[in-house]
């Protein structure tokens, strides 16, 4: 299969065009920048330059290709409601190059802000738009499988980890680090899922090879890491105390990190791994941070 996948250089498109390659795929890369273009041409796949603002080159890309994987987004949280609707337009321009056929789509979503105090399942709906939330890529990509465009979605965990890690965990490191203690929430007892990056690669391809339309796949490894464990790794590897803040002074600790820091929003993938026959491998979450690696300065 040849296989279009946005965001080829990113720390989740990264890892997908090397797991495509190796199971026999070719691939199309969708890349911003020169440095990209020649990093992605030495692994051997195709590249294809371009930004998610070109619409004409994400419909070329797929139209070129046999099926497409979206993992692109600017997660740049200061211009958040812009990035999600230029989200929305790529989404909607890749889904109408493949209106007729049969080549499947993958839309990546997130599992952070679905849902809170139970297990989120691949059943539930997720949130409608708003402004507290106004990523729309997986009702989006809904829609076009109600069209008829063989669309489905990969939800991932707000921790998808690794060594080489650019996300919220590093974040959390930062900011310990800044301030000199380690905190967590309330009672610390909220829950993260999360996945390695390579597991989450893996998942990819499976529902690139086997899914079907209109499914909502889980990218979920640790169904519920409790946010006190991540904190105390943190605490214990920078030598500086772990404490508990009261919902009231997050912010002031956290910054805009604060409402995911407190958020409790387990997930399962048991419908997803019984479906598709992926079953992660890699280091959990708090076994992977408890590495150097997330440490280094």
């Amino acid at each position: 299969m040849r296989v279009f996948v946005t965001g080829a250089s990113g720390w989740i498109g990264s890892a997908l065009v090397a797991e495509l390659m190796a199971a026999g795929h070719q691939v199309l890369g969708l890349v911003r920048s020169d440095d990209a273009a020649a990093a992605l041409s030495a692994t051997g796949a195709e590249v294809r330059q371009g930004s998610m603002e070109d619409l004409e080159c994400l419909r070329g890309g797929a139209l070129e290709a046999d099926g497409v994987v979206h993992t692109a987004f600017n997660h740049d949280f200061s211009k958040h409601a812009e990035n999600c609707e230029l989200d929305r337009r790529a989404i909607e321009a890749l889904g109408a190059a493949l209106e007729g056929s049969h080549r499947p789509l993958l839309v990546t979503s997130g599992l952070a802000l679905q849902a809170t105090g139970r297990v989120f399942t691949e059943n539930d709906l997720p949130v409608s738009a708003s402004p507290a939330y106004p990523r729309v890529s997986e009702i989006t990509a809904i829609a076009l499988a109600a069209r008829g465009i063989n669309a489905a979605v990969v939800r991932l965990p707000p921790s998808v980890h690794g060594h080489g890690d650019h996300g919220f965990i590093p974040m959390l490191v930062a900011i310990a680090r800044a301030k000199g203690l380690s905190a967590y929430v309330g009672n610390g007892l909220n829950r993260w899922p999360a996945v390695h990056r390579l597991d989450a690669a893996q998942l990819f391809r499976l529902a690139l090879e086997k899914g079907v339309a209109g499914a909502k796949y889980h990218g979920v490894a640790d169904e519920g890491v409790p946010f006190k464990e991540i904190a105390a790794i943190i605490g214990r590897r920078l030598d500086v105390p772990v404490v508990a803040k009261p919902s009231a002074e997050a912010a002031e600790h956290f910054g805009w990190m604060a409402q995911f820091a407190a958020m409790d929003l387990p997930a399962s993938a048991a419908a997803t791994q019984n479906l598709l026959g992926w079953h992660p491998t890699r280091p959990g979450l708090i076994a992977d941070i408890d590495h150097p690696s997330y440490f280094a300065t």
